[in-house]
């Protein structure tokens, strides 16, 4: 198991190209859940530098936070209700350029500027949502979906 985070310079795609291997090498061997989304929220957040980055599980009918790194956040988020509410109910990756002008946007941190939330798909359904936050406008495109989509592939849910 890779246990140190190599941090590379490049385009964004090349960032995450080094990074898939690495996220693999974690994920190696490892089937509990808790261990190995912390370990791709944290590097992740190593890697990009992003305002907040994390997991919320769908549980109940509600999504819970689940691992992150960044400031405190909201626990509980209702099916249809902010982004990641919305991600979930609409079962597709969701691309924010700027929070304020999404409707229903939920405001965890008031720094938080663009943000980016992709449905975690099993069986047909939504388990978990992967959300990440930028305290900078339009920071997320279709680059980070597509590998973001990839690395949470790698997740045994």
């Amino acid at each position: 198991m890779a246990e140190d985070l190599q941090i590379h310079s490049g385009t964004k795609a090349e960032q995450y190209e080094s990074l898939l291997p690495q996220i693999k090498g974690l994920l190696e061997g490892e089937n509990d859940l808790i261990a190995n989304t912390a370990n791709v929220v944290a590097a992740l957040k190593e890697q990009f530098g992003w305002f907040w980055v994390g997991f919320y599980f769908v549980k109940n009918e509600e999504l819970v936070l689940g691992p992150f790194q960044g400031p405190v956040a909201c626990t509980r988020i209702k099916k249809g209700r902010g982004v990641c509410g919305s991600s979930w109910a609409q079962k597709q990756t969701l691309i924010v350029p700027d929070v304020e002008k999404f409707p229903g946007h939920i405001a965890c941190s008031s720094l938080s500027r663009s943000e980016i939330v992709v449905p975690v798909i099993r069986n047909n359904e939504v388990v978990a949502v992967l959300d990440a936050d930028s305290d900078a406008y339009d920071q997320f495109d279709t680059t980070d979906q597509q590998f973001l989509e990839e690395i949470i592939s790698l997740i045994p849910f």
